[in-house]
């Protein structure tokens, strides 16, 4: 039969430990997954195994098929890619030599100890090599921002606009914007008072002006617009007055030499931050996804984890609500970006990611070893805290103190204080406001090999597959064209055709054209309520060898080029255009071809799953539709589950009574049998003094009486035999129910599970009449000379 701990919507943790003695008992630690949709703590000092706790609870997400994200400062999380199916001695090799050789033991055979190790702790555990097998269904990506070491990851590339919910509204919009800014911020080492600084007013401005109109935003775009602000004043005041050109420049020209030192090139490359996509694979299995930046500075680690939360933040309030857990947000160590007094630019995503995950679904679990320096009052919204050894009587009072009382329970404020001072390794207190009692438990045996905090040259292994075979994303495409002749003067042109020119950096440098086009499509389903906009912008490179513009050639357009100055850089030089475009009246036959082609080429793609009669909603990913119909399928198996435990409940119920009685009704045998083996042998006991001291008539008469009780005796313990009869047949009945029930359980899961609901897509067409063409202009690229 299926291990209780195997099934769905129940996390293995370990196992409960005696309040009293520490003793372990038989109890497996068991948790419901849903309880971290109110979050979790982990607190325990340096080697209490908060480490190996950390990693058991994302084991157990995987193994649910629930995704995870962990932010990994210390690089421990990668450890998760250290999972051998088959613990056989060759697949710890490389990953113990390096301590073999430092103990000076050969190492194979350190590797074949290891190996045994553990084998025999995950066993200890109750669990098999299937369990690792059903972890590694699920793929584990170690993704490094600023590094090449692992998976690459554009993080500077664009700013991206975010969700419509939290543009709507103004106080989570305030708070998006004063992270995003303050982490910008950090990255040129300026600490900045949102009221105060009149660097942090000003980008703030440009941030929200481009979410508000949803313009395209990245770094190359606000280093333009910090030079040349797309407005005239901050508040009543004139933007010149307010910050200066020059200091302008000063404060540009930060940014520019952060975007143009080569160690931030690795910012701009890789995989696109796609939350969506960091969820679920292709088939729909869940992903972890560990994000190491233990190799970054202070101010760049602040940057990325900021960054990663609002992006995380923005995703999920795409998502619809649900009960149950969607997703897992890991942190390794929050110490520094939730602190008491201080607001960092992280503190304020995590502290609504705190307060808003819980009706999306997606769970925080947040670890560290400075128990002291924590926000308290904001972590008052965690459910679920799970407390380690701690060294110090101030830590220990601090948590005790920060929690109000909350981990006392059974036990005293004195008793607790005592047992977290000298709680062994692995043993953790479990105080959930889910669970009534607190608990005290030994962390099950790990899947994944602990080697410890994994280097980059580790890491750059682990990762050596997947980076060859992923496709670079987030690379931009070059900018500037050769073209066969030299650069010269501006070209005179028809006054009908609009040109604008990419702001320059410094003095000199060349010109080259593009052709930039932004238009809109609508698409629009009386029947299914559809009625929307798609911007299309594209920019088609130009030189003078270009005969035919083709559109489908042209690249999605990042600059906003519509503000872009109407005036170039008088000592600039300019590539030359090709004949079609420097002979033309006006650009109005580009702008039909590009309408043409947005006619031909746009599709509003959507996904259905006619078995639910459910379709997607526009802009929804196949992942998100897929996750929702599991969420629909996960309500109709709750539904079904809880009608079918109701009446299987009653049956147990009825079955309960009788058992009750049969067991009743054994005591009582039980008793008649004590009581009538007593009188017997009291009757024995008189016959025999009656046949030795009494008269003949007297001494039979005992006799007789004697015999009488043993027959009896006899009689009721055949009566005993079929009073346990009689329970032993109930007692099959109720496990052969139970066993029945979660037969038809299984069914259930069997039943609604999303490979039995397949997904098909289709797509909604424009009319003619629903392609826009706004803006078709010449756009210039500056290059240094």
């Amino acid at each position: 039969m299926e291990k209780i701990f195997e099934k769905l919507g129940i996390f293995y943790l370990g196992k409960d430990l005696d309040t009293e003695s520490l003793e372990a008992t038989e109890n497996p630690t068991l948790v419901k997954s849903k309880i971290f949709t109110t979050h979790a703590a982990i607190i325990g000092m340096t080697g209490s195994g908060k480490t190996g706790l950390g990693i058991d609870i994302l084991e157990e997400a995987a193994i649910d098929n629930i995704p995870v994200i962990a932010i990994d400062p210390k690089g421990d999380m990668g450890n998760l890619c250290l999972a051998f199916d088959d613990l056989k001695p060759e697949d710890f090799l490389p990953w113990v030599e390096e301590d073999a050789q430092q103990k000076g033991v050969e190492p194979m055979e350190y590797a074949k100890k290891t190996a045994e190790t553990w084998k025999k702790g995950i066993e200890s555990f109750d669990q098999t090599t299937e369990r690792i097998r059903r972890f590694k269904e699920h793929d584990v990506t170690i993704y490094t921002p600023g590094s090449s070491a692992g998976v690459p990851v554009s993080v500077l590339a664009s700013l991206d606009i975010p969700d419509s919910s939290i543009l709507e509204d103004p106080d989570t919009l305030a708070s998006a914007i004063n992270s995003t800014v303050a982490s910008l911020l950090s990255l040129v080492s300026i600490e900045a008072d949102p009221l105060e600084s009149r660097e942090f007013i000003l980008i703030a401005q440009i941030v929200k002006r481009a979410w508000l109109e949803e313009a395209p935003l990245d770094m190359g775009t606000l280093i333009a617009q910090i030079i040349t602000p797309p407005f005239s004043k901050i508040g009543v005041l004139p933007l010149e007055s307010f910050y200066p050109p020059s200091d302008r420049f000063k404060l540009a020209s930060k940014f520019n030499n952060v975007l143009a030192s080569p160690t931030f090139e690795n910012w701009l490359k890789g995989d696109p931050l796609d939350i969506g996509a960091l969820m679920y694979d292709a088939g729909q299995k869940s992903k972890i996804s560990i994000f190491s930046i233990a190799h970054l500075s202070d101010q760049e680690r602040m940057f990325f984890v900021t960054l990663l939360l609002n992006k995380i933040l923005g995703w999920m309030r795409r998502q619809s609500g649900t009960g149950r857990l969607r997703a897992l947000v890991y942190m390794d160590e929050i110490y520094g970006y939730f602190p008491p007094t201080k607001n960092p630019p992280s503190k304020e995503p995590m502290m609504l990611m705190l307060k808003q995950a819980r009706a999306f679904g997606v769970g925080m679990v947040l670890s560290t070893q400075n128990p002291v320096d924590l926000d308290y009052k904001g972590l008052s919204n965690i459910g679920t805290w799970f407390i380690g050894r701690l060294q110090t009587k101030q830590d220990i009072s601090k948590v005790i103190e920060g929690l109000s009382g909350k981990i006392e329970g059974t036990l005293s404020k004195d008793r607790i204080e005592k047992l977290i001072a000298s709680l062994p390794k692995r043993v953790f207190f479990l105080k959930s406001a889910h669970i009534e009692q607190v608990r005290l438990f030994r962390t099950r045996w790990v899947l994944s090999y602990l080697k410890g905090p994994l280097k980059k040259r580790d890491i750059s292994i682990l990762m050596a597959a997947k980076k060859r075979g992923a496709a670079p994303a987030g690379e931009k495409k070059p900018q500037k064209r050769e073209s066969a002749a030299a650069p010269s003067a501006r070209p005179i042109l028809s006054p009908s055709i609009p040109q604008r020119f990419e702001p320059a950096l410094q003095a000199g440098g060349t010109y080259y054209p593009t052709l930039a086009a932004k238009g809109r499509v609508r698409f629009f389903n009386a029947t299914r309520g559809i009625d929307i906009q798609e911007e299309v912008c594209r920019i088609h490179e130009l030189d003078e060898r270009t005969e035919t513009l083709r559109w489908d050639e042209a690249e999605p357009c990042e600059e906003d080029f519509e503000r872009a100055p109407e005036k170039p850089r008088e000592d600039a030089a300019f590539a030359p255009l090709p004949p079609a475009v420097a002979n033309a009246k006006s650009l109005k036959p580009f702008a039909r071809a590009f309408a043409d082609w947005l006619y031909d080429e746009k599709r509003l793609e959507l996904y259905r799953c006619k078995a639910l009669k459910a379709e997607s909603r526009p802009g929804e990913s196949l992942e998100s539709f897929k996750e929702r119909l599991v969420d629909m399928l996960e309500e109709k198996r709750s539904e079904e589950s809880e009608k079918l435990q109701e009446r299987y409940a009653k049956k147990l119920e009825t079955l309960h009574d009788r058992y009750q009685r049969a067991l009743h009704r054994l005591e009582k045998e039980k008793q008649d049998v004590q009581q009538k083996t007593t009188s017997s042998i009291i009757d024995a006991g008189l016959a025999v003094f009656g046949a030795l001291f009494g008269g003949k008539r007297s001494a039979a008469s005992k006799v007789g009486q004697a015999i009488k009780g043993g027959k009896s005796v006899l009689k009721e313990r055949s009566d005993v035999a079929r009073a346990e009869e009689r329970l032993a047949a109930v007692e099959e009945k109720i496990e052969a129910l139970k066993e029945e029930l979660e037969e038809r359980l299984d069914a259930l899961e069997e039943k609604y599970s999303l490979e039995n609901y397949p997904v098909e897509t289709f797509f909604i067409k424009p009319r003619k009449s629903d392609i826009q063409v706004d803006t078709t202009l010449l756009y210039w690229r500056w290059s240094p000379a």
